[in-house]
C-alpha cells in the first residue's frame, strides 16, 4: 500500500517547478507518490511535469483541460490519492531533504487524525520561522479545543495545507477536500472545517517546508476579481459555524477573524484595479451586514478602534443591487 500520497498543483510556475521537483526527490521512498497536477499551465510547465513523470520516483501526472483554480486542482490530487496520509504542496515552494519520511514519523507515532508543522517563509533571500499556534507539542489534543480563545491567534488562522499531514480517514469522512472553484481563502473553510469535525490532532516541531512568498504569478500579488473569494470563502465559514452544536461559543471567532480579513484587504486596496477596489467594499459592507449582527457589534467592540471605525462605516454604507457574494 501507498504510504503517502503527495498533491502538488501547479500552473505557469515553470521557474520554481524545478526546484520544487529536486525537493520531491530528495524526499522519495519506494512507498510514496507525487501527484503533480498541472492546472491547465499555458507556460513551459507541462514539459517539465512530462519529464518529471518519467524521472521522479512516484510521479503521478494529471492534467486539467481547463484552468479551475487551486482548490479544484488539490480535490483532483485527492480524489488521485492512494496513500494511508495525505499532504500537499504547493509547485512554487520546495522542502527540506528527508522531511517526509520525518512528518510521516511523527503521525504515525501520535496515531492521530492529522499533524501540523512550522515552515519557512522566503521572500527573497530574508527567511523567516513561522510557528503552529499551538503552545503543547507532540501531544494529541482536541481539535475543537484549538479554535479559542476568540482573542488571539489560533491553530485556525494557520491555514496553511501544505504545513502538515492528514490520515486517510479524513479524506473518508470528506473533511480533506476543499470546496471546489474556490480561486483564494480556499483554507480557511478547510482549516475550520478539520478543527470542528476532526477528532484528534498535534502540533509538531518539525521545519520543512520552505514556503515562497512574493511570486508574480501568486494570486496574493494579483489584485484582480479573483481575489474576492475570500468572501465566498468566510460566507461559507460562518455558515457551517452556526449550524455548529458550539456556535454561541465558536461564532465570535469566526465573525472576528472575517472582519480582520475584510479590515487586511480594505488596508491594501490601492494594490486593486479600480473596479475590483470598488467591488471589494461593496461586497464587504454586504457581507457584514449578512454576518449575525449581535455577534458583529461584540466583534467590532473588540477591535481597534480604527479599524473599527471603518467597518462600522461600511456596514452602513448602501449596498447596490447585484452586490452580494
Amino acid at each position: 500500500m501507498v504510504k503517502l500520497s503527495v498533491i502538488v498543483p501547479f500552473y505557469n510556475v515553470q521557474q520554481y517547478a524545478p526546484d520544487t521537483l529536486r525537493s520531491l526527490r530528495a524526499n522519495a521512498r519506494e512507498d510514496f507518490e507525487f501527484i503533480l497536477v498541472d492546472d491547465c499551465s499555458t507556460d513551459g510547465t507541462p514539459e517539465i511535469l512530462a519529464r518529471a513523470e518519467r524521472e521522479l520516483p512516484g510521479a503521478v501526472h494529471v492534467r486539467h483541460e481547463k484552468n479551475g483554480g487551486l482548490a479544484t486542482a488539490r480535490n483532483t490530487g485527492i480524489d488521485t490519492a492512494r496513500g494511508e496520509y495525505v499532504t500537499f504542496l504547493d509547485g512554487d515552494d520546495w522542502l527540506a531533504p528527508g522531511y517526509y519520511p520525518q512528518l510521516v514519523g511523527a503521525i504515525e507515532s501520535l496515531g492521530c487524525d492529522f499533524v501540523r508543522t512550522d515552515h519557512v517563509q522566503c521572500t527573497a533571500r530574508a527567511r523567516t520561522v513561522h510557528r503552529v499556534p499551538v503552545g503543547r507539542r507532540d501531544v494529541v489534543l482536541n481539535p475543537r479545543d484549538a479554535i479559542l480563545p476568540t482573542d488571539r491567534t489560533t491553530s485556525v488562522d494557520y491555514a496553511y495545507a501544505w504545513a502538515g499531514v492528514y490520515h486517510r480517514r479524513l479524506v473518508d469522512k470528506g473533511l480533506v477536500h476543499f470546496t471546489d472553484g474556490l480561486r483564494t481563502a480556499e483554507d480557511r473553510p478547510w482549516i475550520w472545517k478539520l478543527h470542528r469535525e476532526a477528532e484528534s490532532f498535534a502540533a509538531v516541531n518539525l521545519l520543512g517546508v520552505f514556503y515562497r512568498r512574493g511570486v508574480a504569478s501568486s494570486l496574493t500579488q494579483i489584485g484582480d476579481v479573483r481575489q474576492l473569494d475570500f468572501i465566498r470563502a468566510f460566507d461559507q465559514v460562518i455558515e457551517e459555524t452556526a449550524q455548529d452544536a458550539d456556535a454561541k461559543e465558536l461564532l465570535p471567532k469566526a465573525v472576528r477573524t472575517y472582519c480582520a480579513i475584510i479590515s487586511h484587504h480594505l488596508g491594501s486596496i490601492e494594490r486593486f484595479e479600480p473596479a475590483v477596489a470598488k467591488k471589494l467594499k461593496s461586497m464587504s459592507a454586504a457581507a457584514l451586514r449578512r454576518m449575525p449582527q449581535d455577534v458583529l457589534d461584540d466583534a467590532l467592540d473588540s477591535m481597534d478602534l480604527q479599524r473599527a471605525t471603518k467597518l462600522r462605516r461600511l456596514r452602513r454604507r448602501p449596498a447596490p443591487a447585484g452586490a452580494a457574494a
